[in-house]
C-alpha cells in the first residue's frame, strides 16, 4: 500500500518584511541580497501568533483540499526547529488547536529537512496499515532565533507553514513512491543554534552573546548542499529505474537561487522544472517543501502520473529526497 497526499495547504504571516527594510537594519542592499540569493521579501509573525498557529491555517486548508474531517486524523507530524515551547511538541498543540482526540502527534528535528523526514514517517505509518489518515505539517518562526546584527544569516530568513496530508491508495501508479534520508552529525557546526539547550542552557551569557540564535558558515554549506542534494537526487531516481530526464517537476526546499540552480543544472533537469517562490519567502525552514508544494499544486501544475522530485537539506547536516507520482 503507497500513501497519496490528497491535500496540501500553506499559510504566510501578513506582515511582509522587503530588502529595503534590511538595508535599514544592517549594512546590506538590495542588489547585493538578490544577486547572492535571490530573496526580495519575506513573511514575519505576529508577536501573538506562534508556531502552531500559523500550522493550524496552513492544515485547516489541506484538510479541506482532502475532505478530511480533522477529528479522523490518525497522525500527526511536525517538522520544526521553533516549537512553540521545549515541550510539549508543536505537534500536541496543534492536536489541540484541531480538537482532534484521536491522533498520536510528535516532531521531528532536521531543519530545512524537516518536512521531507516528517513526511517519510507518516509514509511508513500509511504504507504498513497503521494509520488512514495522516497531516504532515513543516512550520517556523524562524525569526525568533534570528541574530539581527549578523547580516549574512538575517536576510535570509521568514516565517510560514505548509501542510500535507497523506492517505492509502491501492492504485500501483500513484503515490509515494520512495524516500530517501540522510544526516552527517560532524558536520553540525557549519548550520547550528548553540545556545537555549542542554548543553549551553538559557543564562545571561547566552542571552548577551546572541547564542539562542543561527549560526551559519554559508560558504560551507553551499558546496555540501549542491554536492548532497544532486546525490540524493540520484538516489532516489535509480532506486525507481528512473532518470532526471522522467522528472516532470521538482519541488526543492528554497534556501538560495545559487543552490536551486547549480543542483538543477548538474542534474540536467531545466530550470524551468522547479517551482520557485524564494524571492517572496526566503529561507523558511521545514515550511519550504509543503509551501512550495501546495502553491504549485494550486496553481494547476500537477496532473494525474506526474512525477515530482523533491529535495531540501538543512541543518545537522541533515538531507533527504522523495519521488512522488501524483
Amino acid at each position: 500500500m503507497r500513501s497519496l497526499i490528497v491535500g496540501t495547504g500553506s499559510y504566510a504571516p501578513e506582515r511582509v518584511v522587503t530588502n529595503k527594510e534590511m538595508e535599514k537594519l544592517v549594512a546590506t542592499t538590495d542588489e547585493w541580497i538578490v544577486e547572492r540569493t535571490g530573496i526580495r521579501e519575506r513573511h514575519y509573525a505576529a508577536d501573538n501568533e506562534a508556531t502552531s498557529d500559523m500550522a493550524l491555517k496552513a492544515s485547516q486548508k489541506a484538510l479541506k483540499m482532502a475532505g478530511v474531517r480533522p477529528e479522523d486524523v490518525d497522525l500527526i507530524v511536525v517538522g520544526t526547529i521553533t516549537p512553540d515551547m521545549p515541550f510539549p511538541s508543536a505537534a500536541a498543540m496543534l492536536q489541540c488547536h484541531l480538537h482532534n482526540k484521536k491522533a498520536f502527534a510528535f516532531d521531528v528535528s532536521a531543519a530545512c529537512a524537516g518536512s521531507l523526514y516528517a513526511l517519510s514517517v507518516a509514509d511508513r505509518y500509511i504504507a504498513t496499515g497503521v494509520c488512514r489518515a495522516a497531516l504532515v505539517v513543516g512550520a517556523e518562526v524562524l525569526t525568533r532565533v534570528t541574530d539581527w546584527s549578523d547580516r549574512n544569516t538575517c536576510i535570509l530568513f521568514g516565517d510560514g507553514a505548509g501542510a500535507m496530508v497523506l492517505v492509502p491508495t491501492p492504485d500501483p501508479n500513484r503515490g509515494l513512491l520512495s524516500t530517501h534520508l540522510h544526516t552527517d552529525g560532524s558536520m553540525w557546526q557549519m548550520l547550528n543554534m548553540p545556545g537555549g539547550g542542554s548543553r549551553q542552557p538559557v543564562s545571561q551569557k547566552v542571552v548577551d552573546e546572541n547564542l539562542a540564535t543561527i549560526k551559519m558558515q554559508g560558504r560551507e554549506v553551499y558546496k555540501v548542499a549542491v554536492r548532497a542534494l544532486e546525490e540524493v537526487s540520484r538516489e532516489a531516481l535509480a532506486a525507481n529505474g528512473l532518470q532526471p530526464k522522467d522528472v516532470t517537476w521538482v519541488i526543492a526546499h528554497q534556501a538560495n537561487k545559487r543552490i536551486l540552480d547549480s543542483t538543477l543544472d548538474r542534474l540536467g533537469i531545466p530550470a524551468e522544472k522547479c517551482w520557485m517562490n524564494l524571492e517572496k519567502y526566503g529561507n523558511t525552514s521545514s515550511a519550504s517543501v509543503p509551501t512550495t508544494l501546495d502553491e504549485a499544486n494550486r496553481a494547476g501544475w500537477f496532473k494525474p502520473g506526474d512525477l515530482i522530485l523533491m529535495m531540501a537539506i538543512g541543518g545537522g547536516m541533515a538531507w533527504g529526497s522523495a519521488l512522488v507520482r501524483w
